[in-house]
Formats: structure tokens, sequence, C-alpha cells
């Protein structure tokens, strides 16, 4: 194989490719032998047939094999002996072909640009941690005991009120008749929550142990019995209990309950419970500074084809005329987002860094857990889609690239109170906010600026580039 690097033209180059059509010959030899041993012509014993009868029969079946094999083979080794990284699938224009003629042919290639990752090392970003006050820990600690059912049972002269715990058995009539489902045994009713039936609970406020009374309730829409819906039923109540609550005694019982070893224990879960509740949120800040920072690193040139593409993405969904109007600022997003995910890529390649089926599936049950009673039609999805899984996987890889862009960087640590923490988190998501309203605004605005450009007007409207919501650029 002969290779001839052409053409030069910035990023764009033509490899010509040459191999001899003794080299081809012997490529169609192969595959003529392979065959032989499969082929049942009659006359002729398995394994027998001669290559001439073969040539005739099949010859072109097996030139088109032998073809596409050299094609795939030789074109790939050109790129790796040439070190040339294709931005997108490279165009192959056959010359010369067939069989028993030399194969020439040009790879028409876009190469990827080069990149400088080593200022990626020493990388300048905001690092927070979240200073838990006392205070919060005991505050949050006093919320979860207030929510923790401890009734206890009063006297049998004590009347309930609301907030008490009733138990009672039942049965109820419509119109003087049983019907299915009117008996209930041991049911217990916080009064005042109205989760039984609509004005239940008002109904037995006053009542004592041991007590009988008659409680009407109309019969809901979703109830089982469609005859029965909107119909006044009569329950007979015997009251069993009245339990009234009492304030939950914070002590190392009441952690060993939650699953902690001692009340200073509980408080250190607790405090570490709401130091990552606002980690993620500012871990992810700080990851947003560390791609503004990637976006600061020059590339003298962005492939044009991958600019084409990602245009298109950020066009979707748009007519013509408004893609027209927009191409510049798309075009400035699209070498934005490519640069950023060339200079990632990078990273990950020159640092190794790989994703594992385990770490995809891990993804994937954080997803079905984000979606809780629908976890089995979001793991069906991912093995239906593979473009999703793809997705995905892209996903996982930035965010490894990410994470060791931030082991290998040089952080400005902050340790901050969880006031402050919620003051940043409020001011960026406000940012974002505003960020995506000016978006849909400037889309509405140049929707708008199309209708009328439709009508004949006197005066032309200016309309403002309209803007997609962008996505990562990621690899795999």
């Amino acid at each position: 194989m002969k290779v001839t690097v052409e053409n030069k033209k910035g990023l764009n180059k033509d490899l010509k490719i040459f191999i001899d059509k003794e080299t081809m010959n012997s490529y169609m030899d192969e595959k003529y032998e392979e065959i032989k041993g499969s082929v049942n012509l009659k006359g002729f014993r398995p394994g027998k047939v001669p290559k001439e009868i073969l040539k005739r029969q099949f010859g072109k079946a097996v030139f088109g094999e032998v073809l596409d094999k050299v094609l795939k083979e030789t074109s790939t080794k050109a790129l790796e002996e040439n070190k040339i990284k294709p931005a997108g699938q490279p165009k192959l224009d056959l010359k010369t072909y067939g069989e028993d003629k030399d194969l020439e042919y040009v790879l028409s290639v876009t190469e990827l640009p080069k990149v400088e990752i080593k200022s990626l090392e020493n990388i300048k970003f905001d690092e927070y941690t979240v200073k838990i006050d006392e205070s919060e820990t005991d505050k949050r600690i006093k919320e979860i005991a207030k929510n923790q059912p401890n009734f206890k049972e009063v006297s049998a002269d004590t009347k309930a009120k609301k907030g008490d715990l009733v138990s009672l058995d039942y049965k109820a009539t419509v119109d003087g008749k049983d019907f299915k489902g009117s008996e209930g045994k041991n049911t217990q009713l916080t009064l005042g929550k109205d989760l039984f039936l609509k004005g239940f609970d008002d109904q037995l406020i006053g009542v004592k142990k041991d007590d009988e009374k008659v409680v009407e309730a109309i019969l809901p829409e979703n109830f089982p019995e469609k005859e029965l819906v909107n119909k006044k039923a009569k329950f007979n109540c015997k009251i069993l209990s009245v339990k009234q609550s009492e304030e939950v005694k914070i002590d190392d019982n009441f952690a060993k309950n939650l699953g902690a070893k001692d009340l200073n224990d509980l408080k250190v879960l607790i405090s570490k419970q709401i130091n990552d509740e606002y980690k993620n949120s500012l871990d992810q800040l700080s990851k947003n500074q560390i791609l503004k920072e990637i976006e600061k690193i020059r590339i003298d040139q962005v492939p044009e084809n991958l600019v084409e593409e990602e245009v298109k993405v950020l066009s979707q969904g748009m007519s013509d005329e408004e893609a027209k109007k927009n191409k510049k600022n798309f075009e400035e997003k699209a070498k934005t987002r490519i640069k950023t995910g060339l200079i990632l890529n990078e990273f990950g390649e020159k640092n190794q860094i790989k994703v594992t089926e385990q770490e995809i599936q891990v993804e994937v049950q954080k997803q079905s857990r984000m979606m809780p009673g629908q976890e089995k039609m979001v793991m069906d999805f991912y093995q239906k889609n593979p473009s999703a899984l793809a997705s995905l996987r892209g996903t996982v890889y930035e965010e490894k690239i990410l994470n060791l862009i931030k082991e290998k960087g040089k952080p400005n640590k902050k340790e901050i109170s969880k006031e402050e923490a919620e003051k940043i988190l409020k001011e960026a998501y406000k940012h974002e906010h505003d960020h995506e309203v000016e978006k849909k605004e400037i889309k509405k605005q140049s929707s708008a600026t199309s209708a009328k450009e439709k009508k004949p007007v006197t005066k032309k409207a200016k309309s403002k580039p309209a803007a997609k919501k962008a996505k990562k650029v990621s690899k795999k």
C-alpha cells in the first residue's frame, strides 16, 4: 500500500491510496479458498471446485466483498500511519478498481485540530464546603421528632379532639342495607386529617372510649361499588380507644430507632445529610466555572463539517427562514460547544478515562429511582434505545473528565454557611432562569417577526436571534 497526502487546506486533506493488482489478487485468492469448502456445484465434490469455475459463478460478488474489506482496512491503516484523527466520516472517491486491476482511491478527510490541554491541570475554580451550625442540626432533628408518631392512650372519660388518634370498629349501611366492604375492624383515624371520608373525622370529635356513635358520610366518586357512588352511608361506630400525641423525647433511644448509634452519632449523620443537600448543587457550580474556563482556551480552527452538524441540532424545529436569520448566532454557539467537547475528549483520551458497563448500569438505576413507580419503564426504555444509552454514556464520560480536572486543578476553597450557600444557589438559579426567559423571548420575537414578514408591511421589522438550550458535547 502506498499513501500520498495531498491538497492540504487547513484541517482538510486528501489521502491518495494505491494498492497494486498483485496484492488485490492475493485477497481474491484468499476469498476463493475460503468459499471453496462451502460451495456445492453439480459435477464437483465439495472443496474441489476449480477457481476458474468459482470466478465465473461468483466473481462479481467475491470482488465486492474483497473491495469492501480492503477499503475498510487500508483507509483505517492510512489514517493511523499518518496520525490523523478524522472529524466525522471521511469521503471516499474510487479512481481505479476492478478484477485483476490496481486499486486507487482518494480519501478526503477533515482532521480534528491539535488541542492543548496542559493548562487544564492548573485550572482555577471555587470549591465550596458548607459549615452546618449545630442549631441547624438540632432544628432538623426536632422536625424529624415532630413527624414521628407517639400516641399514648388517655383515660376512659377523656374526650377526643383534633389531632388525637381514634381506633374504632364500624358497620355501614346504605338505605338500611349492607354492602361489600361495609365493615371495618380496629380502623385508626387521626382526627382532623380527613383521610377516610370527607366530614367523617369531625363527627368523632368529643367521643370517648367505649362510646357508640352513628356517623353519616357521602361515598366518594372513586368508591369501588359504582352503584353506591354519591349515596349517603350510615356508619355505626364502636370506639375502642382514644390516644393523644406526646412530644417525642430526643435521646439515645430516639437516635437508635432512626438507625444511629446514639444521639451524638445522629447529629453527625444529620449534619452530613444537610451538607450533602447543598454539595451536589455547589459542585455543579464549580463544574460550570471549569467549563467557562475551558471556553477561553484557544483553538485556531474548528472543523466546518462539525459546525454544520451542530447548527442543524440548534435550529431543529425552526422554519428555514428563522434558521437562516439565526445562522451566525448558532455558528458561534456551535463552535463554542464543539471546542469544549474537543478539549474534554482530548483530556479524557490522554488520561485514559473509560466508562464501564457497571457505571452505565449504576446511572440507569439512578435515573429510574428519580421516577418512583416507573422504574421498570425507565429500565426498558434504555434497553430498547441504544441512542439514549449512548447519550447516558456520554454524560457519565463527561462527568468523569470534569471530576479528574477538578482533582488536578487549583481550587479556591471556601467554607460557607448554610445561608451563604442558599444565597449563592439562589443567584445562580436566578441567572439561569433569566437566561432561559431571555432565550424564550428572543425566540418569540423571532417567530412573531417571521409571521409579520409574510404580510405586506410598510416598515420591515427587525428580528433578534433565536437561541435554543445548549446540549453537552461529549464523547462516546
